[in-house]
């Protein structure tokens, strides 16, 4: 049984526990982030985190959120957790008043398939600030609600 928890990242021992992780699934591949920024969710089995997600504004997007890293232990792949954290911080970006979350992903197949699976579109940056095969990841928070889009339709009047 797996929980998603949002922690405060700014408590050091929280802090340490993300670090960890961070190191774990990344090794020397990404940047650690600044975790006292932001929100940060952890993702526990039992009482045992497993993996991790952050998000924060945006310095890239106006009014908009960056997810800036998910990390699941290899151990613990193949149970949604990267999509649920996911789920989890686009309902924060939602209450934040964000209008979209954007992100990024270079050579990393699973998580392409993770943001297509979540709704995310490809676009393209006015201003990119990846490498050349770095693909940018846009998801509006108005199609936040449940997953998909709300239509709204006309009723005619009586």
């Amino acid at each position: 049984m797996y929980r998603i928890r949002e922690v405060d990242g700014s408590d050091d021992e929280i802090s340490d526990t993300l670090r960890g992780l961070h190191r774990l699934t990344f090794l020397d591949s990404a940047p650690v982030p600044e975790f006292g920024v932001g929100h940060w969710w952890l993702a526990y089995q039992e009482r045992l985190p497993v993996g991790f997600a952050g998000v924060v504004p945006s310095s890239y997007v106006a009014n908009a959120g960056y997810f800036c890293g998910v990390g699941v232990l290899r151990a613990h792949y193949g149970h949604a957790l990267q999509l649920r954290m996911m789920r989890a911080m686009e309902l924060r970006a939602r209450q934040n008043g964000w209008r979209c979350v954007v992100s990024d992903t270079t050579n990393n197949l699973f998580s392409a398939n993770n943001f297509i699976r979540a709704g995310y579109r490809l676009y393209q940056p006015g201003q990119p600030w990846g490498w050349s095969n770095t693909l940018y990841w846009r998801k509006p928070t108005k199609s936040l609600a449940f997953g998909r889009r709300i239509r709204r339709t006309r009723t005619p009047l009586s």
